[in-house]
């Protein structure tokens, strides 16, 4: 392992020059969200839902999350509550080479 790596999180920035020039990038918002699953419906099922009804996903219980930061993968986990909300714990994180490669 090189002296800028960290054995939990990967690779780390190195200080310097580097890491100056990339802090302007450090307060730009992204779109964060955790897909459940997915599912394909008719518009005539969909016009027939009311309170109740219920969509089946193709996710099957107790599979991962998807995690995405603008609408690319990012990572997966597991659902938890945090003081009466929802959160995701981190159990898969897709590696920064994986990242890039999606981006096409």
């Amino acid at each position: 392992m090189e002296n800028n790596e960290n054995p939990k999180n990967g690779p780390q920035p190195e200080a310097g020059a580097d890491s100056k020039e990339l802090g302007f990038l450090l307060d730009i918002p992204l779109q964060v969200s955790v897909e459940v699953g997915r599912s394909r419906i008719l518009i005539k099922d969909l016009l027939q839902m009311q309170e109740g009804s219920i969509i089946e996903l193709e996710k099957l219980s107790g599979e991962p999350l998807d995690l995405y930061v603008n609408s690319r993968l990012i990572a997966r986990g597991e659902a938890v509550l945090v003081k009466d909300k929802y959160g995701i714990r981190l159990t898969d994180v897709v590696s920064p080479s994986e990242r890039i490669e999606n981006l096409g």
